[in-house]
């Protein structure tokens, strides 16, 4: 289920090891800062409570390090002059890798060559080469003059939305060389809640095939669902939320775009606890934990480790 005769490729960004067999290295969790309706934001010119921002950033570096689950936060813009302002705020306030989340590719572009300026490409995660795009190949040429190295491909087809349309969705756009970087990370498009699963099986057919880093925006298909908090309230939404994405990061899963920076306190826990139950299911079929000391599985539970290790755990 989770072993794959394809080697699985891993790939470095600000330090953070993404991707490799199953179970070895803790999932990337990706948080949105300044997007529609976050609350420390006073407008679209760049203005926004600092503190605040740098309160909620300092509380996932804190989570990542108590769990082992790496993070890092990808930054909404609609100009490149916001973006800039943001990039600035972040560089000077973390070590964590980042991104920028920009929906016109004009725009994007331009705050890309700012990064590109401040020669900080090794922590820059480019979001993202799409199928929608009009000139994937001049995008991806752009891409390599300014040195990046590190982006993620979205895979999706409008024809074929079920798992098997994003492989050839995905294989499609490798053709046309957005593979050409050092790290791909492949994202397999979340649409709603229920239809996480193909992009989870899509994750795992991928895998086997390419062995690329394969996740998703799964706080698409959790905050989408409007209606939950209805059905259940305010609480009952954010229980489903962390059981969705905690569930969704074991199903084959190296990252995860998780939503608000805000909900991090309920995401990271979340996380690393799905993780702690996936290194036990990887442990049946190869009887084996990795090493990786950040593991949660090795933080939290280390005696229970060496006891399974030395064949007394299971009985």
């Amino acid at each position: 289920m989770f072993a794959f005769s394809v080697k699985q490729k891993t790939s470095r960004i600000g330090g953070i090891t993404i991707g490799g067999p199953a179970g070895e290295n803790p999932p990337l969790l990706i948080a949105s800062m300044f997007h529609n309706k976050d609350r420390i934001l006073a407008d679209r010119k760049g203005n926004f409570d600092r503190q605040r921002a740098r309160e909620l950033i300092r509380r996932q570096e804190e989570l990542a390090r108590t769990t082992g689950i790496p993070g890092m936060v990808a930054m909404v813009a609609n100009t490149p002059e916001e973006a800039k302002i943001y990039i600035d705020f972040f560089l000077e306030t973390s070590d964590m890798p980042f991104g920028i989340d920009m929906w016109v590719a004009e725009q994007r572009a331009k705050a890309t060559e700012y990064i590109a300026r401040l020669g900080v490409q090794d922590r820059f995660l480019y979001n993202s080469i799409t199928p929608w795009d009009k000139d994937i190949r001049g995008q991806i040429n752009k891409l390599k003059d300014l040195g990046i190295r590190h982006v993620v491909v979205q895979a999706f087809d409008d024809k074929d939305q079920g798992p098997a349309g994003r492989l050839r969705a995905l294989e499609s756009m490798l053709s046309e060389g957005a593979g050409a970087f050092e790290t791909v990370m492949v994202d397999t498009s979340v649409m709603n809640l229920p239809s996480t699963s193909f992009s989870l099986v899509a994750n795992r057919m991928i895998k086997e095939k390419l062995g690329l880093p394969c996740g998703g925006a799964y706080s698409n298909g959790t905050h989408m669902w409007k209606a939950s908090k209805d059905i259940w309230g305010i609480e009952g939404f954010r229980t489903m939320d962390a059981v969705a994405q905690g569930m969704s990061s074991v199903l084959w899963s190296d990252f995860n775009f998780y939503g608000p920076i805000v909900t991090a306190p309920r995401i990271f826990p979340a996380v690393a606890t799905a993780h702690i139950l996936l290194a036990t299911l990887v442990f049946t079929e190869t009887n084996s934990i990795p090493e990786n000391g950040d593991l949660p599985i090795r933080k939290f539970f280390p005696d229970f480790v060496e006891k399974l290790l030395a064949g007394g755990a299971r009985k």
